[in-house]
């Protein structure tokens, strides 16, 4: 009885070591961020490098603002896509499907979010830049070498199709039946019960689901380096080359590394990075807590 006891303890105490050290490793990331940006934040404000148009760091210029708004055009753009058509698809699996069909289509879901994003970035290589080149962008009027803002916001779309639809099944499938059964009993046609109370009741799970969403589509690095163009200049139009925070890292990481205060200056956008998509997690995940708390499942 002691020796199982001990283990007992053992086997505890074990776990509670691993849990701190996981927990001290986002505090560790932060701290090597922070410190290896201290270099550039001492010769150049915040301001100045957010707001910045020129990105020239043999003349130590580090203006981030270019990037910045190919970030921010890159992940609207992809969530402008990828919201409409996740919930649709969402209310389809739940609601409309039949049950034999309904499994195979979570999995293939589910399949889709472990995708490597390296294979999602290979794809949209071959198949979207050729008919972003010369379907798409000539449709408009306008001359595009398909390696732009527009495809690397298709392609995020893509990627973040599974996390909201996963979420948002979760959140309509934990709906009490007897609010649907109340609207239906009272002549509202499915249609309109989904409207009106599928959509009400998971108001939080699905804010919650879309920030999860932005999160994953704001720090993406590969897939959108890929098919971005790779250029930090302020794009004219969405089917011009652009860059994002994580792209000019993965892109420019290795160049002229010699130069320390280049070096801090991406350390600083990495620590940019770090933070909104910590914020937009830690938003997602307490909408969703609240969610799960006011139906509790």
């Amino acid at each position: 009885m002691n020796i199982r006891k001990i283990r007992d303890l053992i086997g505890t105490k074990l776990m509670l070591v691993l849990t701190i050290f996981v927990s001290l490793l986002f505090f560790l990331i932060f701290i090597i961020l922070f410190f290896n940006s201290l270099l550039i934040l001492e010769s150049h404000s915040i301001i100045e490098l957010l707001f910045s148009s020129t990105w020239n760091p043999m003349k130590d210029q580090f203006g981030l603002f270019p990037v910045v708004i190919g970030t921010i055009l890159v992940t609207g753009i992809s969530m402008l896509i990828a919201i409409p058509i996740s919930l649709l698809s969402a209310i389809y699996i739940t609601e409309y499907s039949p049950k034999k069909f309904k499994r195979p289509i979570r999995s293939f879901i589910d399949v889709l979010a472990g995708v490597p994003s390296v294979v999602f970035g290979l794809c949209a290589f071959i198949f979207l830049v050729p008919l972003v080149r010369d379907f798409i962008a000539p449709f408009f009027g306008v001359e595009s070498t398909g390696l732009c803002i527009f495809t690397a916001s298709i392609t995020l779309s893509i990627m973040v199709f599974p996390i909201i639809i996963s979420i948002c099944v979760e959140s309509f499938n934990s709906i009490p039946i007897e609010l649907k059964e109340a609207s239906l009993s009272i002549g509202a046609t499915k249609w309109e019960t989904v409207k009106k109370v599928i959509f009400r009741a998971s108001a939080p799970s699905i804010i919650s689901a879309i920030l999860l969403g932005f999160g994953r589509a704001f720090g993406e690095t590969i897939a959108v380096n890929m098919v971005v163009g790779g250029i930090p200049r302020v794009p004219s139009s969405i089917f011009h080359p652009g860059e994002t925070l994580a792209s000019l890292i993965a892109s420019k990481y290795g160049e002229l590394m010699s130069i320390p205060l280049y070096q801090s200056a991406l350390m600083f956008v990495a620590l940019t990075l770090f933070i909104v998509v910590l914020f937009f997690n830690l938003l997602g995940v307490f909408i969703l807590r609240k969610a799960r708390r006011r139906w509790k499942y």
